[in-house]
Protein backbone atom coordinates (compact mmCIF):
# COMPACT_ATOMS: atom_id res chain seq x y z
CA UNK A 1 0.00 0.00 0.00
CA UNK A 2 1.22 3.52 -0.81
CA UNK A 3 2.70 5.75 1.95
CA UNK A 4 -0.14 8.84 3.03
CA UNK A 5 0.03 12.01 4.54
CA UNK A 6 -0.53 11.78 8.32
CA UNK A 7 -2.27 15.33 7.57
CA UNK A 8 -6.05 13.97 7.51
CA UNK A 9 -6.69 17.61 8.76
CA UNK A 10 -4.97 19.58 6.11
CA UNK A 11 -7.25 22.95 7.85
CA UNK A 12 -4.80 22.27 11.32
CA UNK A 13 -1.54 23.76 9.40
CA UNK A 14 -3.10 26.05 6.58
CA UNK A 15 -6.07 28.04 5.85
CA UNK A 16 -7.01 30.88 3.66
CA UNK A 17 -9.18 33.18 6.00
CA UNK A 18 -11.25 36.04 4.61
CA UNK A 19 -12.44 39.14 6.69
CA UNK A 20 -13.62 42.51 6.02
CA UNK A 21 -11.37 46.05 7.43
CA UNK A 22 -12.52 47.97 10.09
CA UNK A 23 -10.98 51.14 11.56
CA UNK A 24 -12.22 49.68 15.10
CA UNK A 25 -11.87 46.35 15.67
CA UNK A 26 -10.08 43.49 13.34
CA UNK A 27 -10.14 40.63 15.50
CA UNK A 28 -9.98 37.55 13.20
CA UNK A 29 -10.76 34.28 14.76
CA UNK A 30 -12.21 30.51 12.69
CA UNK A 31 -8.27 29.80 11.38
CA UNK A 32 -8.05 26.87 13.52
CA UNK A 33 -4.92 27.52 14.91
CA UNK A 34 -2.33 30.32 15.78
CA UNK A 35 -1.10 31.14 12.57
CA UNK A 36 3.18 31.31 12.18
CA UNK A 37 3.20 33.16 9.18
CA UNK A 38 0.54 35.48 7.74
CA UNK A 39 0.30 36.56 3.91
CA UNK A 40 -2.69 39.31 3.89
CA UNK A 41 -3.56 41.40 0.92
CA UNK A 42 -6.51 43.70 0.60
CA UNK A 43 -8.48 42.46 -2.76
CA UNK A 44 -10.44 45.75 -2.98
CA UNK A 45 -7.74 47.81 -3.68
CA UNK A 46 -4.33 48.95 -5.23
CA UNK A 47 -2.41 48.24 -1.82
CA UNK A 48 0.77 46.35 -0.70
CA UNK A 49 0.82 42.72 0.04
CA UNK A 50 1.81 42.33 3.75
CA UNK A 51 3.72 39.65 5.45
CA UNK A 52 4.13 38.87 8.97
CA UNK A 53 5.45 36.26 10.80
CA UNK A 54 5.75 34.84 14.48
CA UNK A 55 9.86 34.66 14.14
CA UNK A 56 10.59 38.63 13.65
CA UNK A 57 7.62 39.31 15.35
CA UNK A 58 4.45 41.45 15.24
CA UNK A 59 6.29 45.15 14.83
CA UNK A 60 7.90 43.56 11.42
CA UNK A 61 6.19 43.41 8.26
CA UNK A 62 7.58 42.67 4.59
CA UNK A 63 5.91 43.34 1.13
CA UNK A 64 6.20 40.60 -1.57
CA UNK A 65 5.51 43.64 -4.31
CA UNK A 66 8.40 45.21 -2.76
CA UNK A 67 12.45 44.91 -2.02
CA UNK A 68 11.72 47.13 0.40
CA UNK A 69 13.46 46.31 4.13
CA UNK A 70 11.05 45.23 6.80
CA UNK A 71 8.76 48.17 7.94
CA UNK A 72 9.01 48.97 11.30
CA UNK A 73 6.85 52.28 11.72
CA UNK A 74 3.79 51.06 11.44
CA UNK A 75 2.11 48.04 13.06
CA UNK A 76 -0.27 45.68 10.87
CA UNK A 77 -0.42 42.57 12.97
CA UNK A 78 -0.70 43.67 16.34
CA UNK A 79 -1.10 39.78 17.48
CA UNK A 80 -0.79 35.85 16.47
CA UNK A 81 -3.74 34.25 18.24
CA UNK A 82 -4.62 30.67 19.15
CA UNK A 83 -7.52 30.96 16.37
CA UNK A 84 -6.71 33.51 14.21
CA UNK A 85 -4.53 36.96 14.74
CA UNK A 86 -5.85 40.71 15.21
CA UNK A 87 -4.79 43.37 12.71
CA UNK A 88 -4.46 47.33 13.84
CA UNK A 89 -6.97 49.50 13.49
CA UNK A 90 -4.96 51.64 11.51
CA UNK A 91 -4.07 49.69 8.71
CA UNK A 92 -6.52 48.16 6.43
CA UNK A 93 -9.54 50.22 4.48
CA UNK A 94 -12.79 50.64 6.33
CA UNK A 95 -15.58 47.88 4.57
CA UNK A 96 -12.78 46.59 1.72
CA UNK A 97 -12.35 42.81 1.39
CA UNK A 98 -9.22 41.13 2.71
CA UNK A 99 -7.60 37.60 1.90
CA UNK A 100 -4.89 36.15 4.76
CA UNK A 101 -3.35 33.04 4.19
CA UNK A 102 -2.52 31.30 7.30
CA UNK A 103 0.84 28.68 8.00
CA UNK A 104 1.28 27.29 11.10
CA UNK A 105 4.87 25.73 12.27
CA UNK A 106 5.72 25.90 15.72
CA UNK A 107 8.73 24.27 17.16
CA UNK A 108 10.92 27.33 18.62
CA UNK A 109 13.73 25.93 20.67
CA UNK A 110 15.19 22.65 20.70
CA UNK A 111 16.49 22.26 17.38
CA UNK A 112 19.84 21.07 16.12
CA UNK A 113 21.66 23.31 13.70
CA UNK A 114 25.29 22.31 14.63
CA UNK A 115 25.18 20.31 10.50
CA UNK A 116 25.81 23.80 9.02
CA UNK A 117 27.79 26.88 8.79
CA UNK A 118 24.57 29.06 9.67
CA UNK A 119 22.84 29.29 13.11
CA UNK A 120 19.38 31.02 13.29
CA UNK A 121 18.93 34.01 15.90
CA UNK A 122 15.57 32.74 15.94
CA UNK A 123 12.86 30.04 14.10
CA UNK A 124 9.72 27.97 13.81
CA UNK A 125 9.51 24.62 12.22
CA UNK A 126 6.83 22.08 12.22
CA UNK A 127 8.38 18.49 10.48
CA UNK A 128 4.66 17.58 10.02
CA UNK A 129 3.79 19.76 8.01
CA UNK A 130 7.31 20.59 6.18
CA UNK A 131 7.44 24.54 6.69
CA UNK A 132 10.47 26.19 8.07
CA UNK A 133 10.87 29.86 9.19
CA UNK A 134 14.39 30.82 10.13
CA UNK A 135 16.06 34.67 10.95
CA UNK A 136 19.53 34.56 10.71
CA UNK A 137 22.61 36.83 10.18
CA UNK A 138 23.78 36.94 6.78
CA UNK A 139 27.87 36.37 6.19
CA UNK A 140 28.32 37.17 2.70
CA UNK A 141 29.75 33.68 1.62
CA UNK A 142 28.15 30.21 0.30
CA UNK A 143 26.63 28.60 3.55
CA UNK A 144 24.74 25.81 4.87
CA UNK A 145 22.01 25.97 7.22
CA UNK A 146 20.42 23.17 9.00
CA UNK A 147 16.81 23.57 8.33
CA UNK A 148 15.75 20.17 10.95
CA UNK A 149 12.72 19.51 8.78
CA UNK A 150 13.52 16.18 8.14
CA UNK A 151 13.03 16.16 4.19
CA UNK A 152 14.50 17.56 1.17
CA UNK A 153 13.08 20.99 0.68
CA UNK A 154 11.46 21.83 -2.60
CA UNK A 155 10.72 25.52 -2.26
CA UNK A 156 12.30 28.42 -0.49
CA UNK A 157 11.90 32.03 -0.29
CA UNK A 158 14.41 34.08 1.21
CA UNK A 159 14.51 38.13 1.77
CA UNK A 160 17.08 40.39 3.27
CA UNK A 161 15.21 42.34 6.02
CA UNK A 162 17.45 45.23 7.22
CA UNK A 163 17.60 46.54 4.13
CA UNK A 164 16.59 46.57 0.17
CA UNK A 165 17.19 43.54 -1.86
CA UNK A 166 15.13 41.06 -4.15
CA UNK A 167 13.03 38.40 -2.76
CA UNK A 168 14.97 34.83 -3.97
CA UNK A 169 12.72 32.38 -4.73
CA UNK A 170 14.47 28.54 -5.21
CA UNK A 171 12.05 26.09 -6.61
CA UNK A 172 13.28 22.34 -7.28
CA UNK A 173 11.70 22.28 -11.52
CA UNK A 174 14.29 25.44 -11.77
CA UNK A 175 17.19 23.79 -10.12
CA UNK A 176 19.85 25.08 -8.29
CA UNK A 177 21.91 27.05 -10.96
CA UNK A 178 17.83 29.11 -11.17
CA UNK A 179 16.53 31.85 -9.05
CA UNK A 180 13.34 33.92 -9.24
CA UNK A 181 12.57 37.18 -7.60
CA UNK A 182 8.71 37.00 -5.86
CA UNK A 183 8.93 40.63 -6.08
CA UNK A 184 8.85 40.69 -9.89
CA UNK A 185 7.56 39.07 -13.39
CA UNK A 186 10.78 38.59 -14.39
CA UNK A 187 12.09 35.02 -15.55
CA UNK A 188 14.47 32.91 -13.94
CA UNK A 189 17.68 34.25 -13.66
CA UNK A 190 21.05 31.89 -14.34
CA UNK A 191 23.23 34.69 -14.61
CA UNK A 192 25.11 34.33 -10.98
CA UNK A 193 24.97 31.32 -8.47
CA UNK A 194 22.29 32.06 -5.73
CA UNK A 195 22.04 28.85 -4.38
CA UNK A 196 25.78 27.39 -4.67
CA UNK A 197 24.74 25.12 -7.29
CA UNK A 198 23.98 23.09 -4.73
CA UNK A 199 20.47 21.35 -4.24
CA UNK A 200 18.86 21.17 -0.74
CA UNK A 201 19.14 17.82 1.39
CA UNK A 202 17.03 16.58 3.87
CA UNK A 203 19.31 18.08 6.23
CA UNK A 204 20.85 21.51 4.57
CA UNK A 205 19.92 23.68 2.35
CA UNK A 206 23.14 26.10 0.58
CA UNK A 207 23.03 29.94 -0.19
CA UNK A 208 25.72 31.89 -2.18
CA UNK A 209 26.73 35.18 -1.26
CA UNK A 210 24.63 37.14 -3.44
CA UNK A 211 21.42 35.99 -1.38
CA UNK A 212 23.57 35.34 2.43
CA UNK A 213 24.05 39.29 1.93
CA UNK A 214 27.03 39.92 4.86
CA UNK A 215 26.13 41.02 8.28
CA UNK A 216 22.37 41.92 7.24
CA UNK A 217 19.06 40.34 9.33
CA UNK A 218 17.66 37.62 6.44
CA UNK A 219 14.52 35.47 7.17
CA UNK A 220 13.89 32.45 5.25
CA UNK A 221 10.68 30.62 4.03
CA UNK A 222 11.43 27.13 3.69
CA UNK A 223 8.90 24.31 2.01
CA UNK A 224 9.58 20.36 2.38
CA UNK A 225 6.85 18.37 0.33
CA UNK A 226 4.11 16.34 2.45
CA UNK A 227 2.09 14.10 0.79
CA UNK A 228 -1.62 14.57 0.29
CA UNK A 229 -0.59 18.65 2.36
CA UNK A 230 1.68 20.41 -0.12
CA UNK A 231 3.04 20.52 -3.32
CA UNK A 232 5.42 21.73 -5.37
CA UNK A 233 5.98 21.25 -9.19
CA UNK A 234 6.32 22.23 -12.64
CA UNK A 235 4.27 21.94 -15.60
CA UNK A 236 4.03 22.86 -19.56
CA UNK A 237 0.75 24.47 -20.76
CA UNK A 238 -1.04 23.97 -23.95
CA UNK A 239 -2.24 27.62 -25.24
CA UNK A 240 -5.68 25.94 -24.97
CA UNK A 241 -8.89 26.55 -22.96
CA UNK A 242 -9.07 22.60 -22.17
CA UNK A 243 -5.97 23.22 -20.47
CA UNK A 244 -3.26 21.36 -18.83
CA UNK A 245 -4.11 18.83 -15.73
CA UNK A 246 -1.74 18.92 -12.67
CA UNK A 247 -1.95 15.73 -10.61
CA UNK A 248 -1.65 17.30 -6.71
CA UNK A 249 -2.95 14.40 -5.16
CA UNK A 250 -5.73 16.78 -2.91
CA UNK A 251 -8.01 19.48 -3.55
CA UNK A 252 -6.01 22.97 -3.49
CA UNK A 253 -6.91 25.25 -0.89
CA UNK A 254 -4.12 27.07 -2.04
CA UNK A 255 -2.27 27.70 -5.63
CA UNK A 256 0.31 30.20 -6.45
CA UNK A 257 1.73 29.99 -10.07
CA UNK A 258 4.78 31.82 -12.19
CA UNK A 259 5.73 31.28 -15.79
CA UNK A 260 9.58 30.94 -15.36
CA UNK A 261 10.98 31.07 -18.74
CA UNK A 262 9.87 34.33 -19.55
CA UNK A 263 8.05 37.11 -17.99
CA UNK A 264 4.69 36.82 -16.24
CA UNK A 265 3.34 38.09 -12.92
CA UNK A 266 3.17 35.45 -9.79
CA UNK A 267 -0.54 34.28 -9.76
CA UNK A 268 -2.57 33.55 -6.50
CA UNK A 269 -5.60 31.38 -6.09
CA UNK A 270 -7.43 29.40 -3.70
CA UNK A 271 -11.03 27.85 -2.67
CA UNK A 272 -12.90 30.39 -1.16
CA UNK A 273 -12.59 33.11 -3.84
CA UNK A 274 -15.04 32.73 -5.32
CA UNK A 275 -15.33 29.02 -4.15
CA UNK A 276 -16.79 27.09 -7.46
CA UNK A 277 -15.07 26.47 -10.81
CA UNK A 278 -13.92 28.49 -13.01
CA UNK A 279 -11.61 30.01 -10.72
CA UNK A 280 -12.00 33.47 -11.73
CA UNK A 281 -10.43 35.26 -8.35
CA UNK A 282 -6.73 35.89 -8.93
CA UNK A 283 -3.87 38.71 -6.84
CA UNK A 284 -0.57 38.81 -8.37
CA UNK A 285 1.88 38.37 -5.55
CA UNK A 286 4.68 41.38 -6.96
CA UNK A 287 1.83 43.77 -7.64
CA UNK A 288 -0.54 45.76 -5.49
CA UNK A 289 -3.10 45.77 -8.05
CA UNK A 290 -6.71 44.73 -6.64
CA UNK A 291 -8.47 41.39 -8.11
CA UNK A 292 -8.15 40.23 -10.96
CA UNK A 293 -11.52 37.79 -12.34
CA UNK A 294 -10.38 36.19 -15.38
CA UNK A 295 -11.30 32.70 -15.56
CA UNK A 296 -8.18 30.70 -14.59
CA UNK A 297 -8.74 26.91 -13.82
CA UNK A 298 -10.73 24.50 -12.27
CA UNK A 299 -9.67 23.52 -8.66
CA UNK A 300 -10.34 19.53 -8.73
CA UNK A 301 -10.98 16.85 -5.97
CA UNK A 302 -6.94 15.74 -7.02
CA UNK A 303 -5.38 19.03 -8.40
CA UNK A 304 -5.84 21.69 -11.00
CA UNK A 305 -6.95 21.88 -14.63
CA UNK A 306 -6.23 25.21 -15.97
CA UNK A 307 -8.83 26.94 -18.09
CA UNK A 308 -7.09 29.91 -19.98
CA UNK A 309 -4.94 29.80 -23.23
CA UNK A 310 -2.73 32.65 -22.33
CA UNK A 311 0.61 33.04 -21.12
CA UNK A 312 -0.36 33.61 -17.59
CA UNK A 313 -0.97 30.06 -16.35
CA UNK A 314 -1.35 28.52 -19.67
CA UNK A 315 0.95 29.71 -22.74
CA UNK A 316 1.95 27.09 -25.22
CA UNK A 317 4.66 25.48 -24.53
CA UNK A 318 5.78 28.00 -21.96
CA UNK A 319 6.68 26.22 -18.65
CA UNK A 320 5.82 27.46 -15.09
CA UNK A 321 6.32 26.34 -11.63
CA UNK A 322 3.76 26.37 -8.81
CA UNK A 323 3.40 26.13 -4.98
CA UNK A 324 -0.24 24.21 -3.40
CA UNK A 325 -1.41 23.64 -0.40
CA UNK A 326 -4.47 21.43 0.80
CA UNK A 327 -7.88 21.81 1.89
CA UNK A 328 -8.41 17.99 2.21
CA UNK A 329 -6.38 14.72 0.50
CA UNK A 330 -7.39 12.85 -1.88
CA UNK A 331 -6.96 9.73 0.20
CA UNK A 332 -6.64 10.22 3.74
CA UNK A 333 -4.05 8.18 6.44
CA UNK A 334 -5.75 5.46 6.89
CA UNK A 335 -6.19 5.11 2.45
CA UNK A 336 -10.04 5.80 2.62
CA UNK A 337 -10.89 8.50 -0.44
CA UNK A 338 -12.11 12.02 0.90
CA UNK A 339 -14.77 13.46 -1.06
CA UNK A 340 -14.68 14.83 -4.39
CA UNK A 341 -16.75 17.85 -4.95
Amino acid sequence: MAAYTTIDDAGSYFNPKLWVGSTSSNVITGVGFQPDLLWIKDRDSTAYHVLSDAVRGTDSQLYSNSTSAEGTLSTVVTSFDSDGFEISPSYPTDGNDFVTWCWKAGTTSGADFSGGDITPSAYSIDTTAGIGIYEFAGTNGTETLAHNLGAVPKMMIVKNTSESGAWNVYHEAMGNTNAMFLDTNAAEDASIAYWGNTSPTSTLFTMAANVNGTATAIIAYVFAEKQGYSKFGGYTGNGNVDGAFIYTGFRPAFLMIKRYDSTNDWKMMDDKRPGYNVTSVCLNANTTAGTDTSDFLDILSNGFKTRKSSQDVNGSGSTYIYMAFAESPLVNSNGVPTNAR
